[in-house]
């Protein structure tokens, strides 16, 4: 084989893996964060989680970005009532609830969230995004707040990307929800503030 068929056979195969990376819709990524509830004297909550990101490009616009993504996570948290009067001398057993609530716990939330994000590119390398998600989680104990079983986590987040090939690293504030949705008399749920670090392939 001469050297010219050569180079020519290598230019087309480098011209066809390139058109496959622009046309790449899925990313793989790794998301860490950690948060506490929103100031209040009823009761503590903070945690740290380890997510999956797995990210799907529905439409790229000469403006904007739409992906939608799949979040397992798993969230270790620790919970405290602090204002026993929380539990109300009409709930059965309340004296014992009362002691059995306010000892810390250590609290174990396995979720599925699915979400939709717009991404606003700022140059080549940057861009903002706006993340909005919902999904079903389990949790394992039971708490003044929550019952323990089913439940739904929500998130509000807005982020900031750097782009290096085809790695991509996130900063993520971000606003969550968990509540079980009515399914149980005892929803009143958590209300925290978190902040996410993650890195992501493209594949």
């Amino acid at each position: 084989m001469n050297r010219k068929l050569l180079l020519s056979i290598l230019f087309l195969f480098a011209v066809k893996m390139s058109a496959q990376e622009d046309k790449s819709r899925f990313s793989l990524g790794f998301n860490y964060g950690f948060g506490s509830e929103f100031n209040n004297r009823n009761y503590t909550f903070t945690n740290h989680f380890y997510k999956i990101q797995l990210y799907y490009k529905l439409k790229q616009t000469k403006h904007f970005q739409y992906q939608i993504l799949v979040q397992p996570e798993i969230n270790f948290a620790e919970h405290q009532l602090l204002n026993f009067y929380f539990v109300k001398p009409e709930t059965p057993d309340y004296e014992q609830k009362r002691a059995q609530y306010t000892q810390l716990k250590d609290i174990r939330e396995y979720v599925v969230n699915c979400g939709f994000l717009v991404r606003k590119p700022i140059s080549e390398i940057c861009s903002f995004y706006i993340l909005g998600s919902i999904g079903p989680m389990i949790t394992d104990t039971e708490t003044e707040r929550m019952s323990k079983g089913f439940a739904f986590a929500d998130v509000l987040a807005v982020g900031f990307s750097l782009n290096y090939h085809k790695i991509q690293f996130d900063i993520c504030p971000n606003i969550r929800h968990v509540s079980n949705g009515g399914l149980s008399s005892t929803n009143s749920g958590y209300n925290t503030r978190n902040i996410e670090f993650g890195v992501s392939y493209s594949l």
